[in-house]
Protein backbone atom coordinates (compact mmCIF):
# COMPACT_ATOMS: atom_id res chain seq x y z
CA UNK A 1 0.00 0.00 0.00
CA UNK A 2 1.59 3.39 -0.86
CA UNK A 3 1.45 6.04 1.11
CA UNK A 4 -1.19 8.16 -0.35
CA UNK A 5 -2.83 5.36 0.09
CA UNK A 6 -2.64 4.80 3.60
CA UNK A 7 -3.56 8.36 4.31
CA UNK A 8 -6.74 7.66 2.44
CA UNK A 9 -8.12 5.08 4.61
CA UNK A 10 -6.92 6.97 8.03
CA UNK A 11 -9.32 9.53 6.86
CA UNK A 12 -11.71 7.46 6.09
CA UNK A 13 -11.97 5.47 9.12
CA UNK A 14 -11.64 8.82 10.62
CA UNK A 15 -14.77 9.91 8.65
CA UNK A 16 -16.92 7.05 9.86
CA UNK A 17 -15.56 7.27 13.28
CA UNK A 18 -16.60 11.03 13.69
CA UNK A 19 -20.33 9.93 11.74
CA UNK A 20 -21.29 7.57 14.06
CA UNK A 21 -20.28 9.56 17.39
CA UNK A 22 -22.53 12.38 15.47
CA UNK A 23 -25.58 9.66 15.09
CA UNK A 24 -25.52 8.18 18.49
CA UNK A 25 -25.88 12.05 19.88
CA UNK A 26 -28.04 13.86 17.13
CA UNK A 27 -30.51 10.85 16.97
CA UNK A 28 -31.26 10.66 20.88
CA UNK A 29 -33.81 12.71 22.72
CA UNK A 30 -32.21 14.12 25.79
CA UNK A 31 -35.12 15.22 27.90
CA UNK A 32 -34.53 18.88 27.17
CA UNK A 33 -36.39 19.57 24.26
CA UNK A 34 -37.89 23.08 23.75
CA UNK A 35 -41.87 22.38 24.12
CA UNK A 36 -44.20 24.67 22.22
CA UNK A 37 -44.50 28.14 22.64
CA UNK A 38 -47.38 28.73 25.04
CA UNK A 39 -48.67 32.78 24.10
CA UNK A 40 -50.02 33.90 27.66
CA UNK A 41 -46.85 32.74 29.77
CA UNK A 42 -44.94 35.39 31.25
CA UNK A 43 -41.14 35.43 29.97
CA UNK A 44 -39.52 36.32 33.11
CA UNK A 45 -40.91 34.27 35.35
CA UNK A 46 -40.29 30.98 34.61
CA UNK A 47 -36.67 29.44 35.60
CA UNK A 48 -35.36 25.90 35.08
CA UNK A 49 -35.86 23.41 37.77
CA UNK A 50 -33.84 20.03 38.37
CA UNK A 51 -35.34 17.46 36.27
CA UNK A 52 -36.21 14.56 38.38
CA UNK A 53 -39.59 13.63 35.97
CA UNK A 54 -42.25 15.10 38.42
CA UNK A 55 -44.09 18.11 37.42
CA UNK A 56 -42.90 21.56 38.24
CA UNK A 57 -44.88 24.51 39.88
CA UNK A 58 -43.35 27.39 38.26
CA UNK A 59 -42.72 30.67 40.13
CA UNK A 60 -45.90 32.62 39.26
CA UNK A 61 -46.66 36.16 39.18
CA UNK A 62 -48.74 35.43 43.15
CA UNK A 63 -44.78 35.92 44.04
CA UNK A 64 -45.41 39.51 43.29
CA UNK A 65 -45.76 42.11 46.18
CA UNK A 66 -49.49 42.68 46.59
CA UNK A 67 -48.81 46.39 46.34
CA UNK A 68 -47.15 46.00 43.24
CA UNK A 69 -50.00 44.07 41.73
CA UNK A 70 -52.80 46.33 42.22
CA UNK A 71 -50.46 49.25 40.94
CA UNK A 72 -50.05 47.32 37.84
CA UNK A 73 -53.89 46.80 37.57
CA UNK A 74 -54.35 50.93 38.20
CA UNK A 75 -51.26 51.42 35.25
CA UNK A 76 -53.32 49.52 32.71
CA UNK A 77 -56.94 50.40 33.63
CA UNK A 78 -57.85 53.62 35.47
CA UNK A 79 -59.07 53.49 38.71
CA UNK A 80 -62.88 53.65 39.34
CA UNK A 81 -63.85 52.65 35.83
CA UNK A 82 -65.97 49.06 35.64
CA UNK A 83 -62.86 47.63 33.63
CA UNK A 84 -60.26 48.64 36.46
CA UNK A 85 -63.15 46.67 39.08
CA UNK A 86 -63.59 43.45 36.85
CA UNK A 87 -59.79 43.26 35.99
CA UNK A 88 -59.20 43.48 40.28
CA UNK A 89 -62.33 40.79 40.66
CA UNK A 90 -59.96 38.65 38.53
CA UNK A 91 -56.66 38.90 40.05
CA UNK A 92 -58.51 38.33 43.72
CA UNK A 93 -59.41 34.77 42.20
CA UNK A 94 -56.21 34.50 40.31
CA UNK A 95 -52.70 36.35 41.48
CA UNK A 96 -50.98 35.23 38.60
CA UNK A 97 -52.98 37.35 36.26
CA UNK A 98 -51.37 40.22 34.62
CA UNK A 99 -53.22 42.35 32.27
CA UNK A 100 -50.37 43.41 30.30
CA UNK A 101 -48.86 40.04 30.14
CA UNK A 102 -52.50 38.77 29.04
CA UNK A 103 -52.34 41.14 26.30
CA UNK A 104 -48.87 40.47 24.97
CA UNK A 105 -50.00 36.84 24.85
CA UNK A 106 -53.44 37.53 23.44
CA UNK A 107 -51.46 39.20 20.45
CA UNK A 108 -49.72 36.25 19.97
CA UNK A 109 -52.07 33.62 20.07
CA UNK A 110 -54.06 35.97 17.46
CA UNK A 111 -51.51 35.63 15.43
CA UNK A 112 -51.32 31.78 15.44
CA UNK A 113 -54.85 31.36 15.49
CA UNK A 114 -55.06 33.33 12.02
CA UNK A 115 -52.36 32.20 10.08
CA UNK A 116 -53.50 28.63 11.50
CA UNK A 117 -56.52 28.71 10.10
CA UNK A 118 -55.40 30.29 6.74
CA UNK A 119 -52.89 27.20 6.40
CA UNK A 120 -55.65 24.68 7.68
CA UNK A 121 -53.62 23.98 10.36
CA UNK A 122 -55.93 21.72 13.09
CA UNK A 123 -53.07 20.83 15.19
CA UNK A 124 -52.28 23.91 16.31
CA UNK A 125 -56.18 25.21 16.49
CA UNK A 126 -56.68 22.33 18.24
CA UNK A 127 -54.57 23.55 21.56
CA UNK A 128 -55.76 26.88 21.27
CA UNK A 129 -59.56 26.95 20.86
CA UNK A 130 -62.33 25.26 22.75
CA UNK A 131 -64.08 22.56 21.34
CA UNK A 132 -66.82 24.42 20.73
CA UNK A 133 -64.85 26.95 18.57
CA UNK A 134 -62.50 24.50 17.38
CA UNK A 135 -65.59 22.74 15.64
CA UNK A 136 -66.57 25.50 14.01
CA UNK A 137 -63.20 26.46 12.53
CA UNK A 138 -62.65 22.24 11.29
CA UNK A 139 -66.27 22.83 9.34
CA UNK A 140 -65.01 26.05 7.88
CA UNK A 141 -62.00 24.16 6.81
CA UNK A 142 -63.36 20.96 5.41
CA UNK A 143 -65.77 22.66 3.51
CA UNK A 144 -62.86 24.87 2.15
CA UNK A 145 -61.25 22.08 1.18
CA UNK A 146 -64.05 20.35 -0.76
CA UNK A 147 -64.30 23.32 -3.05
CA UNK A 148 -60.87 22.54 -3.80
CA UNK A 149 -59.70 26.49 -2.18
CA UNK A 150 -56.34 27.44 -1.13
CA UNK A 151 -55.83 30.25 1.21
CA UNK A 152 -52.85 32.53 1.19
CA UNK A 153 -52.34 34.65 3.82
CA UNK A 154 -49.54 37.39 5.44
CA UNK A 155 -49.62 38.80 8.60
CA UNK A 156 -48.53 42.54 8.85
CA UNK A 157 -49.13 42.99 12.38
CA UNK A 158 -51.72 43.72 15.07
CA UNK A 159 -52.29 47.75 15.70
CA UNK A 160 -53.92 48.05 18.89
CA UNK A 161 -55.21 45.39 21.70
CA UNK A 162 -57.42 46.18 24.57
CA UNK A 163 -59.17 44.35 27.08
CA UNK A 164 -63.07 45.45 26.73
CA UNK A 165 -64.41 42.72 29.40
CA UNK A 166 -63.43 40.88 32.45
CA UNK A 167 -65.74 38.89 34.62
CA UNK A 168 -65.14 35.57 36.51
CA UNK A 169 -67.79 32.80 36.14
CA UNK A 170 -67.57 30.22 39.34
CA UNK A 171 -64.21 29.42 38.68
CA UNK A 172 -64.16 30.42 34.92
CA UNK A 173 -62.01 33.85 33.82
CA UNK A 174 -62.99 35.36 30.72
CA UNK A 175 -61.70 37.88 29.02
CA UNK A 176 -62.89 39.77 26.17
CA UNK A 177 -60.03 41.95 23.90
CA UNK A 178 -60.42 43.88 20.90
CA UNK A 179 -57.81 43.24 18.40
CA UNK A 180 -57.24 45.62 15.40
CA UNK A 181 -54.69 43.89 13.02
CA UNK A 182 -53.35 44.27 9.60
CA UNK A 183 -53.41 41.20 7.21
CA UNK A 184 -53.03 40.12 3.26
CA UNK A 185 -55.11 37.26 2.36
CA UNK A 186 -56.97 36.12 -0.72
CA UNK A 187 -59.41 32.51 -1.14
CA UNK A 188 -58.24 30.74 -4.70
CA UNK A 189 -60.01 28.16 -6.45
CA UNK A 190 -59.30 25.09 -8.08
CA UNK A 191 -58.27 27.19 -11.09
CA UNK A 192 -56.14 29.41 -9.02
CA UNK A 193 -58.68 32.51 -9.24
CA UNK A 194 -59.16 34.59 -6.60
CA UNK A 195 -62.56 33.87 -5.21
CA UNK A 196 -62.38 35.91 -2.11
CA UNK A 197 -59.91 38.99 -0.68
CA UNK A 198 -57.17 40.29 -2.40
CA UNK A 199 -53.77 39.04 -2.92
CA UNK A 200 -51.82 42.15 -3.07
CA UNK A 201 -53.66 44.40 -0.42
CA UNK A 202 -53.80 45.30 3.08
CA UNK A 203 -56.99 44.53 4.86
CA UNK A 204 -57.56 45.82 8.55
CA UNK A 205 -59.84 43.66 10.50
CA UNK A 206 -61.28 44.58 13.79
CA UNK A 207 -61.72 41.17 15.91
CA UNK A 208 -63.52 40.56 19.40
CA UNK A 209 -62.34 37.68 21.16
CA UNK A 210 -62.95 35.89 24.36
CA UNK A 211 -60.58 33.78 25.99
CA UNK A 212 -61.19 31.81 29.05
CA UNK A 213 -59.31 29.63 31.56
CA UNK A 214 -60.07 27.68 34.85
CA UNK A 215 -58.57 29.78 37.67
CA UNK A 216 -58.21 26.89 39.71
CA UNK A 217 -56.13 24.93 37.52
CA UNK A 218 -52.37 24.83 37.67
CA UNK A 219 -52.77 25.01 33.82
CA UNK A 220 -51.95 28.70 32.69
CA UNK A 221 -53.26 27.86 29.32
CA UNK A 222 -56.07 30.31 28.13
CA UNK A 223 -58.22 29.40 25.16
CA UNK A 224 -60.41 31.30 22.95
CA UNK A 225 -64.17 30.33 23.48
CA UNK A 226 -65.98 32.90 20.81
CA UNK A 227 -65.17 35.28 18.24
CA UNK A 228 -66.85 37.69 16.60
CA UNK A 229 -65.86 40.41 13.59
CA UNK A 230 -66.47 43.60 14.41
CA UNK A 231 -68.17 45.25 11.22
Amino acid sequence: MGANDFITLFFLVAAVLIFLQLRSVLGRRTGHEKPPVDPFSARDTAKPAADDGKVVTLPRRDQVDEEQRWADVDAFAKPGTELNTQIRELVQADPSFSPKEFVKGAGMAYEMIVMAFADGDRKTLKGLLSKEVFDGFDAAISEREARGEVVKSSFVGIDKADIVNAVVKDSEAQITIRIVSHLISATYDKAGAVVDGEADAVAEVTDIWTFARDTRSRDPNWKLIATESEQ
